[in-house]
């Protein structure tokens, strides 16, 4: 198992419900007022799909591309300045996790569903910039994110550092985590509980491990993954 994809908020990092007040802001500030009926429901479905790239799901709330643009836009801006105010941290375990899977001579890719700039905002906050031996976010694999495998295949196809997706490594906090690993080929699609989605939930959508975090995640692999 030579490369480890992970994902960012909910696997790595904890980032105490910052996606749920960004969007807050995004969705005001194009006229949706929080506590109605349709503020919950587009709520609803932004918990609903953790994970997924967000600009693709401004789409589908807000209708039309000029629209989910300006949402996106807002939501990122909102989320960098509560990234900004010190509202990230590192999972617990998560970055000894990292430098342990290094150490062992696994290539370790961070993924997420955020725009460059916002990813970038994170890892800088945490110190993170250079962590890994790669980030990705949806941009960085031709504009889709989560469900979809690309952004997995993308670690694959850039870092060279497996001959088989059969020797990949996803993990996530999310149903969508899941799903892009299972599609992606990858043997190993571990599940952890310090996010979005439960181990029903993960299970259902196709973990082949479910962890109490990403810290559990070398031992797991020192083992054989079984």
């Amino acid at each position: 198992m030579k490369l480890v994809v992970l994902d960012m908020a909910g696997t790595t990092v904890g980032d105490g419900g910052l996606v749920e007040r960004a969007f807050g802001r995004a969705a005001e500030h194009l006229g949706v007022k929080p506590g109605s009926a349709d503020f919950d429901a587009k709520l609803r479905y932004v918990r609903d799909t953790m994970g997924e790239s967000k600009i693709s799901v401004f789409r589908v709330l807000f209708g039309t591309e000029e629209r989910a643009r300006q949402a996106n836009a807002a939501f990122e801006e909102a989320y960098a300045e509560l990234v900004d105010g010190g509202l990230v941290a590192p999972l617990p375990g998560a970055r000894e996790a990292i430098e342990a899977m290094r150490e062992a001579g696994r290539t370790v890719v961070l993924t997420t569903g955020f725009a460059r700039v916002t990813q970038d905002a994170i890892l800088d906050a945490l110190g993170w910039q250079g962590l890994a031996d790669l980030t990705l976010c949806p941009a960085d694999a031709g504009g889709r994110g989560r469900p979809y495998p690309d952004m997995v295949l993308t670690a694959f196809l850039r870092t060279g550092a497996a001959d088989d997706v059969r020797d990949v490594v996803v993990a996530g906090d999310t149903a969508y985590d899941m799903l892009s690993g299972r599609r992606a080929g990858a043997r190993i699609v571990a599940g952890v509980l310090t996010g979005a989605h439960d181990r029903a939930v993960l299970t259902e959508n196709g973990a082949t491990h479910v962890l109490g975090s990403v810290a559990e995640l070398p031992g797991l692999l020192e083992g054989g993954g079984a």
